[in-house]
């Protein structure tokens, strides 16, 4: 135990931002309130999981959209809609057969 405290320690600046918690039946985990209220997580709504190595992430889709943003920014002119250029395609795949 006390090494995977050294972990935590070592990998978490706030200590106050990691949680224990249990696997239950099913699979189930609790996602702490302080926890999904700082995501936005609401009853409902729906979230991604993403396995790394480190773990698993678990956040909304609107902040996993967020970061992809982020990512892309500097690799999509933003004068460029994208959505126009699909809705192009499908019009010329349309016309052409």
């Amino acid at each position: 135990m006390i090494l995977w405290q050294i972990w935590l320690s070592c990998h978490y600046k706030n200590m106050s931002d990691v949680i224990t918690t249990k696997v239950t039946e099913g699979g189930r985990i609790v996602i702490p309130a302080k926890m999904r209220k700082a995501l936005g997580m609401e009853v409902g709504k729906n979230v991604t999981l993403t396995l790394g190595d480190e773990g698993i992430r678990i956040s909304t889709r609107e902040n996993a959209l967020r970061r992809i943003r982020e990512l892309m920014k500097d690799k999509i002119d933003p004068n460029r809609s994208i959505v126009d250029e699909l809705i192009r395609e499908r019009r010329e795949e349309a016309a052409n057969g």
